[in-house]
């Protein structure tokens, strides 16, 4: 059997065997549900305290400002539709970006339906918004930003510091969809100005199913679901206790290794960026060159289809994406790629590569190796490839 090689840590990753083991009392032993009076309910509650706790930690936020939801989309939808209805008497704008998570812009569109209005500011041909822009766009009505840490197909980091500052100077609230950041790179709400925060488990060797919305103190968004006293009686539902406590230890891990872990990861990182650009002509990298995730490489291979490519790689054992494991089967070219400027039919030409601590120079070389031969392929099998090397003669 040939060797798996995963390079789709964008899409999900793997569950640590640390974090398993963390989780797997609380299926059997201590299973009960922490909301109960009985004293066998008490270490399952202690539990999630402490991964509350965890998962505080790692953002610098108080604990007691950390909600679990069932993922990063439950959490962009109620940052986005509570704030909406708790905020609606001062005014009804919202602004975000073109290159958001569609758990954003759907949202956003479903706000739109019910009267509100959204700014969709665009983005350079790297990924990033204009903080000038984003000023020019703010008004008296406007009750809220919505900018994603870093995008979660070109890799490229916003200026979200920046951004907070700008939305606090002008009485605005700013919530940040961090699930790609979060356990990747360094965060601090208090030092960055983010007044909600998203994030995913399932995305830093968590378990699926388990996220947390960060909400500042004093900030007053409402219950997004009803039905129940947990959460602090913001979200309803019984506690998703093994998947929490796999929540906290993901969270506690990533802060004791991301150091290491993310210089390893750079380092593998532009070695493909370097093979890739200077050994296969008619490539671009998509993205910012540096203020990138340092786990993320994008390009986009002209003269041929993006599926293509996978299916190849996929038939050597090696798993990657064209842009979002949530649009996977789409026709339509990745709407970030457009945003920064790509036609259609280079867009098309698009392939996502994400490493993992896993991830060893070795695996990296070999999918440099094919890459080219894959490339190659398909190119003397393109007419339109065919015409432009006659139009270059």
């Amino acid at each position: 059997m040939k060797k798996l090689i995963y390079l789709d840590n964008a899409a999900t990753t793997q569950v640590s065997e640390e974090v398993l083991n963390a989780m797997l009392p609380f299926f059997r032993q201590t299973y009960s549900n922490p909301s109960a009076v009985y004293s066998f309910a008490g270490e399952g509650k202690k539990a999630v305290d402490d991964a509350r706790k965890q998962a505080a930690e790692l953002i610098g936020a108080k604990t007691e400002e950390i909600y679990f939801t069932g993922g990063g989309s439950e959490s962009d939808n109620w940052a986005l539709k509570a704030t909406a209805e708790a905020y609606s008497s001062k005014g009804k704008h919202i602004i975000t970006s073109k290159i958001e998570h569609h758990a954003i812009l759907h949202t956003c569109e479903y706000l739109e339906k019910h009267g509100f209005e959204i700014t969709y500011l665009d983005v350079d041909e790297e990924g990033k918004i204009s903080l000038n822009e984003l000023e020019a766009a703010i008004r008296p009505d406007t009750i809220l930003i919505s900018i994603m840490m870093a995008n979660n197909e070109i890799g490229t980091i916003e200026p979200i510091t920046e951004i907070g500052r700008i939305a606090h100077e002008n009485d605005v609230l700013f919530h940040t969809d961090a699930v790609q950041a979060y356990g990747h790179i360094p965060i601090n709400v208090d030092d960055m100005n983010i007044d909600m925060l998203s994030a995913s488990g399932h995305k830093f060797n968590g378990p699926k199913g388990i996220g947390i919305l960060y909400i500042r103190k004093g900030v007053k968004i409402r219950s997004f679901i009803h039905g129940g006293a947990q959460e602090r009686n913001r979200r309803a539902g019984t506690s998703n206790v093994p998947g929490i406590v796999g929540f906290g230890k993901a969270a506690q891990i990533a802060v004791e290794t991301m150091k290491d872990r993310t210089e390893k990861e750079i380092n593998i990182r532009d070695h493909l960026i370097e093979r890739v650009l200077t050994e296969i002509p008619y490539v671009r990298l998509n993205g910012h060159r540096t203020d990138r995730l340092p786990n993320n490489v994008n390009f986009c291979f002209r003269f041929i289809e993006g599926e293509s490519l996978l299916i190849l790689l996929d038939q050597l054992g090696v798993c990657a994406s064209s842009g979002s494991a949530c649009t996977s089967g789409a026709l339509d070219p990745s709407h970030v790629l457009l945003a920064i400027g790509l036609p259609h039919e280079i867009a098309h030409g698009s392939l996502r590569i994400t490493l993992s601590e896993e991830t060893t120079l070795k695996d990296i070389d070999f999918v440099a190796d094919e890459l080219k031969n894959i490339v190659e392929r398909l190119r003397h099998m393109s007419p339109l490839y065919e015409d432009f090397v006659k139009n270059q003669k």
